[in-house]
C-alpha cells in the first residue's frame, strides 16, 4: 500500500487533535474529486515498518485523540488488509484512541463483505458514500456531500443499531 501523506496536528477530519493518513488508491474517479492524485495506487510513498512507527510515536501523544484514515480509498481492494491490521494494531496500542474511516463504500456494503467487514471490529466513526458533486455541502461536518454518513460504529458495536454520530455543540 502507498499513502500520500501523514499529517499530524489534524483538526479538520474528525473531533479533536488526529493524525491523518491519507491512503493511495480508488477505482471510483468521482467528479471533482477532492484529492484525484491519489485515486492512484502508486501515488506516494510505500507505507513501511517505520511509516507504523511515525504513527505509534504520535499517537503516543497524550494530545492526540486518534486516527483518521482517509483517501484515495482506505478500503481500495489493495489497501485492506493492511488498513485492517493497521486498526488492529491501533486499539492494541492504544485502545482510548478513536479511528475515523472515510470510504466510498456504504456500511451496509462493507458488513457484506468479507474482505472489508473486520475493519468494523475496529473503527469508531465511519464517513460512508461517495462525493456527489450536485450534493455538494461543505456545512456538514466532516462530509463533502450529503448523502454521505457520519456513522457511530463504536455503538452499533455496542447495541447492534446503526446511526449518525451526534457531534458536540459548541
Amino acid at each position: 500500500m502507498n499513502y500520500s501523506a501523514l499529517k499530524k496536528c489534524d483538526i479538520s477530519n474528525g473531533l479533536g487533535w488526529r493524525l491523518s493518513l491519507w491512503c493511495s488508491g480508488c477505482s471510483r474517479h468521482c467528479p471533482q474529486c477532492f484529492n484525484p492524485e491519489a485515486q492512484d495506487p502508486a501515488f506516494g510513498k510505500p507505507f513501511t515498518v517505520e511509516t507504523k512507527q511515525k504513527i505509534w510515536r504520535e499517537l503516543s501523544d497524550p494530545h492526540c485523540s486518534g486516527l483518521s484514515l482517509l483517501g484515495g480509498e482506505p478500503l481500495y481492494i489493495s489497501n485492506r488488509s493492511t488498513m485492517i491490521e493497521l486498526c488492529r494494531e491501533v486499539k492494541h496500542r492504544f485502545p482510548e484512541k478513536d479511528i475515523w474511516l472515510w470510504s466510498g463504500f456504504l456500511f451496509e456494503d462493507i458488513l457484506k463483505d468479507e474482505t472489508m467487514k473486520p475493519i468494523l471490529n475496529f473503527i469508531d466513526v465511519l464517513v460512508d458514500g461517495e462525493f456527489v458533486v450536485s450534493k455538494k455541502d461543505l456545512s456538514t461536518p466532516f462530509r463533502g456531500s450529503t448523502n454521505q454518513r457520519l456513522l457511530d460504529i463504536a455503538d452499533w458495536r455496542r447495541t447492534g443499531e446503526l446511526h449518525e454520530l451526534k457531534l458536540p455543540t459548541i
